[in-house]
């Protein structure tokens, strides 16, 4: 195989260097395309294009593979807790006793928030959509955290990294209790990190806090399934606004804001409203698929297929077996839940689905185990972004450990071409 790729022109010929992954992924190296060119390449959505090597997470959409430095997502979700899959997406390797011990106390250490923060709380009505209230919470850690990451000392860096992770989850259960009319929790430094998490998010004043195993886990499952998944929208996001040296509390805001978008993080919220839309229409599942496979009719099945994934999502498949358990142990009785696995059942057998690979994806089953959770739907997105906080991290890190250059697309301009400027009493 060559190591170069040919560009022709106009009877001009143009070399430019192959790179090649670790995983045999191939890129043609096109830095210097427009020097020796005067070219742009043009790709909306950048769907053929690498904005950055990265060490963090591999991922093949058409085998079904996700890997976070090298660790199968299957192995790290049946082994792993959540803070150690933290620990290894931003350091690049697990953690040993020591370091997970010091990872945990170093950031219970870091976990009060500023009691000011609760004034810009007080500001959102009860009504304000739970993911421009934490967008706005985790931007304002700024104005109480002003100093800027020294990126080249690594204590400097790891103190934000911990800061983060410690106070984030606090807003995120902050956010919560508000809408649900509860008062704010501050937590408990004898819990593990997501039991935490948990407590604080769920915990009546009137009663002890009970805790259930199986719940959990399957917290900690979800959380771990959405920790990274390469260059998406939101993690492209905090890459490029940290690219122009932004610091990591205003990177991250960024990305949450990105995740917001019903094509993106919101499509576990997308998921319910579709089911509730069903149940509202006579609960008639045979009839909405036919919708779906009709090309005619506007319907939408949410949760199904996936953009990268052209097999089954592997994260579906291990949250599946979690919301089986988590049902189960629930003994749920939900008309929205018996939908899902209506619809379900039926993908999973129809030929026209089973042939397009149209398998439920990961958004499907960590709405339904968040519904089971008693988490409202507006609150999906949120914990998505819980979860996907030590990828944000692990890629911001990257990207200005490595010195990456301030992100600026090119575009190719088709509007007007130079014309006169008219007075107003002429035109």
């Amino acid at each position: 195989m060559s190591d170069t790729a040919q560009l022709t022109y106009k009877g001009k010929t143009m070399e430019f260097p192959v790179v090649e992954g670790t995983e045999n992924e191939l890129a043609i190296d096109i830095k210097a395309l427009r020097a020796s060119s005067g070219m742009i390449t043009l790709d909306p959505g950048y769907k053929n294009t690498g904005s950055c090597e990265s060490a963090i997470t591999f991922l093949n959409g058409e085998k079904g593979i996700l890997r976070y430095r090298g660790y199968s997502i299957e192995e790290l979700a049946e082994h792993a807790d959540f803070l150690e899959v933290a620990y290894l997406l931003i350091f690049g390797e697990l953690p040993t006793k020591e370091q997970l011990a010091k990872f945990d106390h170093d950031i219970k250490a870091e976990s009060h928030v500023d009691e000011e923060m609760k004034k810009i709380l007080d500001g959102f009505p009860k009504s304000a959509h739970p993911m421009g209230v934490i967008a706005s919470l985790t931007s304002a850690l700024i104005a109480f955290n002003p100093s800027s990451v020294n990126v080249s000392s690594e204590k400097d860096m790891y103190h934000a990294i911990v800061r983060l992770l410690a106070k984030f989850p606090v807003l995120v259960s902050w956010t919560h209790r508000k809408r649900m009319g509860l008062p704010l929790d501050y937590g408990d430094d004898s819990l593990g990190y997501v039991e935490n998490i948990h407590k604080m998010m769920f915990k009546r004043p009137n009663k002890e806090y009970q805790k259930n195993p199986l719940v959990i886990e399957a917290l900690d499952k979800l959380l771990i399934l959405h920790a990274d998944h390469e260059q998406n929208c939101s993690t492209s996001t905090v890459r490029i606004v940290g690219s122009s040296h932004a610091g990591l509390f205003a990177s991250i805001s960024a990305g949450i804001s990105a995740l917001w978008g019903p094509l993106h993080g919101g499509a576990n919220q997308a998921v319910l409203e579709m089911l509730q839309a069903i149940a509202d229409d006579d609960g008639d599942t045979k009839k909405y698929m036919a919708k779906a496979k009709d090309k005619e009719d506007p319907f939408r099945l949410m949760g199904f297929g996936h953009r990268v994934y052209k097999n089954f999502d592997p994260r579906a498949k291990i949250i599946k077996r979690s919301a089986d358990n988590v049902l189960g142990s629930l003994h749920m009785e939900d008309p929205l839940l018996e939908i899902a696995k209506g619809l379900e059942k039926e993908a999973l057998e129809d030929p026209y689905f089973v042939k397009r690979k149209l398998y439920p994806n990961v958004d499907f089953y960590s709405g339904i185990i968040y519904r089971a959770l008693g988490i409202p739907v507006e609150m999906f997105t949120v914990m998505f972004a819980l979860g996907r906080l030590p990828g944000w991290i692990a890629q911001w890190r990257e990207m200005r450990l490595r010195g990456e250059p301030i992100g600026r697309p090119r575009q190719v301009y088709i509007g007007e071409t130079l014309r006169p400027f008219k007075k107003l009493e002429d035109r």
